[in-house]
């Protein structure tokens, strides 16, 4: 590395900084009903704790669609680092309030993160973050696009985000939202899984250099809904294979204190799944 490329990645990663700065200013604006130190340092609350720290990995994942693209020299490096980086965290932000309006629409996700500490909620919400910034990743990534496909695609995955929650707890023999909303854990990170697992391929189907709508609108709804098909398979596959000899419903919620590790193992198999399915293609 030369001397120039060193202090040209020295300026891009102060930028990266400032835009995290800039990111947790906006998440505290967006969350005035609590307040983030105190909850952390005096509290101890895991549940937010798990929520900001998949806020600020879901920044990573979608300022990395700006990083990760080609030069176009510093300052245009730096200005497009910016204006994608602002809109990516207003993105960002507006998913989460989707993803307390509908996805988790059955109680107050605030409520339950801050009052109850209910960590189920503190991972899903982990989950949507991380999910959100991979499809907002994908969708700046490349050449060709611009703020409107952009704009398009995050749409797109927002709703594609909603139908999996859908037809994840269609799939599910108990109720996900009472399951979460009585401090289950177990279930809040076996559906973090399937939100993470949607996000790489939502990601794997809109990123790269926009050639047409309908070609990337093609390979936008064949990897989402290959992650919707999924579902089904991999849990069977979960109870099965992994968990010999146990019924992954009953560790999750037929006993009286639900099993994390159950939940976890179940999260994993989607993750995993849908990272081999991203290195296979390519």
């Amino acid at each position: 590395m030369t001397l120039d490329n060193f202090i040209t990645s020295l300026v891009y990663l102060a930028g990266v900084f400032v835009l995290f700065f800039i990111g947790k200013l906006l998440f505290d604006l967006s969350y005035r009903r609590f307040n983030l130190k105190s909850e952390l340092v005096e509290k101890d609350n895991f549940a937010v704790a798990l929520t900001v720290t998949g806020y600020f990995f879901g920044l990573v994942f979608a300022l990395s669609g700006v990083i990760l693209g080609p030069s176009n020299g510093i300052w245009n490096d730096l200005f497009d680092l910016y204006f994608y980086g602002i809109a990516g965290i207003i993105l960002m932000l507006i998913s989460a309030k989707i993803n307390d309006l509908i996805i988790l629409r059955h109680f107050d996700n605030v409520k339950e993160i801050i009052d109850d500490q209910n960590a189920g909620t503190g991972a899903i919400e982990a989950g949507n973050h991380i999910a959100v910034g991979m499809i907002i990743a994908g969708a700046i990534s490349g050449q060709g696009g611009s703020l409107l496909t952009a704009l398009a695609f995050w749409g797109l995955g927002q709703l594609a985000l909603i139908v999996v929650s859908l037809a994840y707890n269609f799939i599910l023999p108990f109720d996900l939202h009472k399951e979460i909303e009585k401090d289950n854990v177990a279930v809040g990170v076996a559906f973090s899984g399937v939100l993470i697992a949607l996000g790489i391929l939502i990601r794997l189907g809109i990123e790269g250099d926009f050639y047409s709508w309908s070609e990337n609108l093609m390979d936008f709804a064949m990897y989402s809904g290959l992650g919707i098909l999924l579902l089904p398979i991999l849990r069977f596959i979960t109870d099965t294979l992994l968990l010999p000899g146990a019924k992954l419903t009953d560790e999750l919620v037929n006993q009286e204190k639900p099993n994390v590790g159950a939940g976890l193992i179940e999260a994993s198999s989607y993750v995993v799944a849908a990272m081999l399915i991203s290195w296979a293609v390519h």
